[in-house]
């Protein structure tokens, strides 16, 4: 069985990472749990770091990927917005596209590591 884990895609704007497959995970997770917090410990990560990525994100794009809410009878928590959804599912699809398109090289490459 193969070691190799495969592409790891970043999408940079300017030298600072827009989204990258970690980024990409916590918006997920985020939308499956409703919570900034429940994310980051289904992800192993402190929820400050969470929360850095999230506003990095955000800060990136054009429109809110995650919104907030802060206490109310529901204790607050956070949304995957619309744009957050597409956004993912695009990362998601460009980076099957450059695994599918390098697929062989990979491979090839594979044979020169240990």
């Amino acid at each position: 069985m193969s070691r190799y884990q495969g592409l790891t895609l970043r999408v940079l704007r300017g030298r600072k990472p827009a989204i990258g497959p970690g980024k990409a995970d916590l918006v997920e997770r985020i939308a499956e749990t409703g919570s900034i917090s429940a994310a980051a410990r289904a992800m192993g990560m402190s929820y400050r770091r969470a929360w850095q990525l999230v506003e990095a994100l955000n800060a990136a794009c054009r429109e809110p990927v995650v919104i907030t809410a802060v206490g109310g009878r529901r204790g607050g928590g956070a949304e995957v917005t619309a744009f957050g959804r597409q956004l993912v599912r695009l990362f998601r699809a460009m980076e099957g596209k450059a695994s599918s398109a390098i697929a062989a090289d990979l491979k090839r490459f594979e044979s020169y590591l240990r």
